[in-house]
C-alpha cells in the first residue's frame, strides 16, 4: 500500500489540489540565465567551508537552482532571508534554464555547489545519486523539525524518493502530471471530455473528424513528458505500483510484460489512427504548448506549471481543462502519478554545515505559503492551508470534484525517478513508436534490452 492508501485520502486530495494557480516548471522554460553573487558582510573565514568559533555558520555557500515555469523570484527571496539570518555567509547562486548543462562540468570535476534544486532538462535525481554526487540525509533528516516541533521527516505530502533504503534528497515541490484541453473550447464544440482509453480515442477522432487536425500533441525533443504524462499513468493503472515500480527500476520482463504491450498497443493504435501529430518529434515543450494554445491540437500532456508557464501567450477565451491522462481500460478508475522536485546537498560540498542549514531554512510553513505566492505551486508539505484562496482556477476546482470521488480516480506512487541511463533509450524508442517506424512488439523489445543493459551497468 502506498502512502496515499495508507493515510486519508481525502487530506493529500484537498492538499494537492489547494493549489494557488499550481502551475510550473517545465525544462528549457523561464528567465535568462543567472550567476550572480548575493551581497553580504564579510564572510569572517578563509575556508568557505568553517564555521565561525562560537558555532555560527559562516564561509561561501555555492546554491545551484533551475529556473523555469515556476520562476526565480521564490528563490530570491529565501535566500535574501537566508543572507539576513546569516550574515557570515556568502552565497553564490547558479541559476537559469539551462544551468544544469552549465554546471555540468562541475559536478564532472568532483567541484560541485553545496546545494542543488534537481529539476529541468539535463537533472536525474536518480543518477546523480547512482555517481555518488549526493549526499547521505537520512540520519540527518531525522533532526529536523519545523517551526512547530513537527519533525519534518512526518511532515512531506508524498515521502522523500529511497535508494536501497538511504535518503538523497528532499522533495521541495509537489506536482503532477495529466491531459490538458480546452474547456471552453469543448463545451462549443459539444466534444466529450474523455473518461478512459475508448471515450479519448472517440473524442479524438471526432476532433480529427470536425476540425482536420491531429488532436493529441506532445514534446518529441523532451519524450519523458508523455512516458511521465501519459505511460506512467497507465502502468499503474494496468498493474499497480508494482508494475510502476518495475519500468521505472528496469526490472528483469517488466517491459516485455502483457500489461506494458497493451499499454503500448494503445499508443500504436493513436499513431496508426493519424491522431498523433506527425510533427511532434520536432517540437520543444513550449512549442507543442503553443500549438497546443492555438487549437492546431486539443489534448497535451504536462503538469500542473502549464497555465503558468503560458500565461503570456495564452488566448484570452482559452479555460484550461484538466484530467487524469485517460489511458485506462474502461471501467477502471483514472490514474495519477505524483511527480516532485527535490533538493539536495552536493557528497563533495566544499560546505555542508552552511548547506544543512539552508535546506533546513527553506522547509518552513512561511516558506511554504509564500512558494505558492510566487509559483502558483505547492510545496511538499502539510497543513499548509492555501484552500480558501479566491484564485484557484476553475481547472483544479473541477479536477477537485473529480478527483474526490475514489471511484473515478487513483492514486499511484513511483518508488523514484527513472535513471537518465534508462530513460534515455527509452524515449528513443517511444518517439519512434509514435513516429510509426516500429511497432509495439518492436518497442517492448527494444525497451526490454535497454533495461537488461542498464541492470548490467548498476553490477
Amino acid at each position: 500500500m502506498t502512502l496515499y492508501r495508507k493515510g486519508s485520502l481525502w487530506f493529500m486530495l484537498v492538499v494537492l489540489f489547494s493549489f494557488v494557480l499550481l502551475s510550473a516548471c517545465a525544462p528549457g522554460a523561464g528567465t535568462e540565465d543567472a550567476s550572480n553573487e548575493a551581497e553580504g558582510e564579510d564572510a569572517g573565514s578563509e575556508s568557505s567551508s568553517e564555521s565561525g568559533g562560537d558555532g555560527e555558520i559562516s564561509g561561501e555557500l555555492e546554491i545551484q537552482y533551475f529556473v523555469g515555469g515556476y520562476g526565480d523570484s521564490w528563490w530570491k527571496e529565501v535566500i535574501g532571508d537566508f543572507q539576513e539570518e546569516y550574515p557570515d555567509v556568502t552565497i553564490t547562486e547558479h541559476a537559469g534554464p539551462n544551468i544544469n548543462e552549465e554546471m555540468r562540468s562541475r559536478w564532472v570535476s568532483n567541484d560541485p555547489p553545496d546545494v542543488v534544486y534537481i529539476d529541468g532538462a539535463g537533472s536525474s535525481e536518480t543518477q546523480m545519486v547512482e555517481d555518488g554526487q549526493l549526499m547521505n540525509l537520512s540520519e540527518w533528516l531525522g533532526g529536523i523539525e519545523l517551526e512547530d516541533g513537527t519533525p519534518l521527516s512526518e511532515s512531506f505530502i508524498v515521502d522523500p524518493a529511497t535508494y536501497d533504503g538511504d535518503i538523497y534528497s528532499l522533495p521541495l515541490v509537489f506536482d503532477t502530471w495529466g491531459t490538458w484541453y480546452d474547456s471552453a473550447w469543448f463545451e462549443e464544440k459539444g466534444w466529450e471530455v474523455p473518461q478512459d482509453f475508448p471515450s479519448f480515442m472517440s473524442t479524438m477522432e471526432q476532433i480529427n473528424s470536425d476540425e482536420g487536425i491531429a488532436p493529441f500533441v506532445t514534446t518529441g525533443q523532451y519524450p519523458y513528458y508523455f512516458l511521465r504524462g501519459m505511460l506512467y499513468p497507465a502502468f499503474g493503472a494496468a498493474g499497480g505500483d508494482e508494475l510502476l515500480t518495475d519500468v521505472i527500476t528496469g526490472a528483469e520482463g517488466a517491459w516485455s510484460s502483457e500489461e506494458v504491450l497493451n499499454v503500448m498497443k494503445k499508443v500504436e493504435e493513436m499513431q496508426q489512427a493519424g491522431l498523433v501529430d506527425d510533427g511532434f518529434g520536432a517540437l520543444n515543450h513550449t512549442q507543442s504548448q503553443m500549438n497546443f494554445l492555438l487549437h492546431d491540437n486539443a489534448f497535451i500532456p504536462v503538469g500542473f506549471w502549464l497555465p503558468n508557464e503560458m500565461a503570456n501567450d495564452t488566448p484570452e477565451d482559452f479555460q484550461y481543462g484538466f484530467i487524469p491522462s485517460p489511458m485506462q481500460d474502461e471501467g477502471n478508475p483514472m490514474a495519477i502519478v505524483p511527480d516532485l522536485r527535490p533538493l539536495a546537498i552536493a557528497e563533495q560540498a566544499e560546505n555542508p554545515e552552511a548547506a544543512k542549514a539552508f535546506v533546513e531554512f527553506v522547509f518552513s510553513k512561511e516558506y511554504a505559503q509564500s512558494f505558492s505566492e510566487h509559483t502558483g505551486a505547492m510545496m511538499n508539505l502539510q497543513g499548509v492551508d492555501l484552500a480558501a484562496s479566491e484564485e484557484v482556477p476553475q481547472f483544479l476546482k473541477d479536477a477537485n470534484d473529480m478527483i474526490n470521488d475514489p471511484e473515478q480516480v487513483q492514486i499511484y506512487q513511483k518508488p523514484h525517478p527513472m535513471s537518465a541511463e534508462l530513460e534515455t533509450p527509452i524515449s528513443n524508442s517511444l518517439v519512434s513508436l509514435m513516429l510509426g517506424n516500429i511497432t509495439a512488439e518492436e518497442f517492448v523489445e527494444e525497451a526490454e534490452a535497454a533495461a537488461a543493459e542498464y541492470r548490467s551497468s548498476l553490477e
